[in-house]
């Protein structure tokens, strides 16, 4: 599967963006769990959403419970990530990620994904 990471952008704190990991392949998008991780300058990539294949389970890290909403719409073959309340700290280059193996839940690992997006700039103004 080929991953197309869109929606990112410059806002203000305390906006919204909405980004966008659209696929392309053989397989269903639908097959595959999504997470989405973010990379700031200097640090590690880290977790931030996931959704499951069945759409039933999404999980979503602490530093963003709240105010991050992750979704999927089969139709359109692409997952969601909608970003409310930004600040500062959610500036970050955002990269989806696919799980071909998983069958249920989600993953908060790197590792576990197999295909990942190029990635788009958030960038939070305070």
């Amino acid at each position: 599967v080929q991953l197309q990471a869109s929606g990112g952008g410059l806002v203000q704190a305390g906006g919204s963006l909405r980004l966008s990991c659209s696929a392309s392949g053989r397989r269903r998008f639908s097959n595959y769990a999504v997470g989405w991780f973010r990379q700031a300058p200097g640090k590690e990539r880290e977790f931030v959403a996931a959704i499951s294949r069945s759409v039933a389970i999404t999980y979503v890290a602490d530093s963003v419970k709240g105010r991050f909403t992750i979704s999927r719409s089969s139709a359109e073959n692409t997952v969601y990530l909608q970003m409310n309340s930004l600040n500062s700290e959610d500036t970050a280059v955002y990269y989806c990620a696919a799980d071909q193996k998983r069958t249920l839940g989600t993953s908060t690992t790197l590792g576990e994904y197999d295909f990942w997006g190029q990635g788009t700039q958030v960038t939070v103004s305070s």
